[in-house]
């Protein structure tokens, strides 16, 4: 388990470095093996969004979110077990177009990566899982390519293989974090006098001083009420203002890892998972933190669209805390999506 956390930020690649983005390379996209773990020599995280804006206003802590995870022994049928070359190949053009087959011939999807038995019936040079991906490269991308490849014709490959379905595509690098904060970031609701003194609302101040002084004059709310509505205000803000002073230093930061840690930061007192919300494993075993997802990310995904735009606050992932699952499987953890509440936005 790490010993503090480690941040992720979006580094581009450019076309004369993305042979390094190889899987053979084992770039970070999170790469996450576990040292004690002969097992989980290699391991990764794979977090799936869905691209539509509309399904993320939708109720429900995971939303359009997926996570699974992937390891491997380091001897495996897969990958070497010596470390790859260090130097780019004899060709870093081809290397930097999409893998299209496995070491052992076997075709991979342009859109997923997935297997692909499903060949494009006019080309015959594209594969794809299924026939969902390959109605969506069409009208993507390949239309474009497609004739040209059919014909023979040499100038298809000056055709971007890029779909502008998927992602931008990024490498994480990951650094520790300074130790300027202290370790425990929880909120006490209990410390009402502590959340009113954190606030740097001067304004907001003067509303409460107001509201408490003329609290008699009103008739549609009892003291009660107006004591509770405030504690709620200031407790919230000084969450989100936790958040923002964190962040800070490193404003930049896409990832905050901390498998087994203290937990996430949370920008809103409202939608905080608590342990029965959390499901255990399929092994049985209790999921923990292990490392969440900023709202840094959505600036380099360019996912905005006349105003609306895929959106979250931050989003959580926790894994199974005996990293249970042998060999090439993909086992599914959870996501807990947590949006920005109306009043820190």
């Amino acid at each position: 388990m790490a010993a503090g956390v480690e941040l992720g930020f979006a580094a581009p690649v450019g076309p004369a470095g993305a042979w390094r983005l190889r899987s053979a390379y084992f770039p970070s996209k999170l790469y996450a093996p576990l040292p004690d773990r002969p097992d989980a020599f290699h391991r990764t995280l794979f977090v799936f969004a869905c691209r539509g804006a509309a399904c993320y206003r939708q109720p429900g802590p995971r939303g359009p979110l997926c996570v699974f995870r992937n390891q491997l022994p380091r001897q495996n049928d897969i990958y070497s077990a010596e470390p790859p070359p260090e130097e780019p190949p004899p060709d870093p053009a081809a290397a930097a177009a999409p893998p299209c087959r496995l070491r052992g011939g076997a075709a991979l999807c342009r859109i997923c990566g997935c297997l692909g038995p499903r060949a494009c019936g006019r080309c015959r040079r594209a594969a794809y899982c299924g026939p969902e991906h390959q109605a969506l490269d069409w009208r993507r991308g390949h239309r474009r390519a497609c004739g040209l490849l059919a014909a023979g014709d040499s100038s298809a490959n000056a055709i971007p293989e890029h779909n502008d379905f998927l992602f931008p595509e990024y490498e994480i690098l990951i650094e520790p974090e300074e130790p300027e904060f202290p370790a425990d970031n929880s909120v006490d609701p209990s410390d009402e006098q502590g959340a009113v003194d954190t606030s740097k609302d001067p304004k907001e101040q003067e509303e409460l001083r107001a509201t408490a002084s003329a609290g008699e004059a009103i008739q549609s709310l009892d003291e009660e009420t107006l004591e509770a509505m405030a504690k709620h205000e200031t407790e919230e803000d000084k969450i989100f203002q936790m958040f923002k002073e964190r962040v800070a230093a490193e404003p930049e930061q896409i990832i905050r890892y901390c498998r087994g840690g203290k937990g996430p930061i949370w920008v809103s007192g409202e939608n905080i998972p608590e342990e029965k919300d959390i499901p255990s494993c399929l092994c049985g075993a209790k999921r923990i933190f292990e490392f969440q997802i900023m709202p840094q990310l959505l600036n380099h995904l360019q996912v905005d669209s006349l105003g609306e735009s895929i959106d979250w606050g931050t989003l959580v992932v926790y894994t199974c805390a005996d990293n249970c699952g042998a060999g090439n499987e993909y086992l599914e953890e959870f996501i807990w999506k947590q949006d920005f509440s109306a009043g820190s936005v």
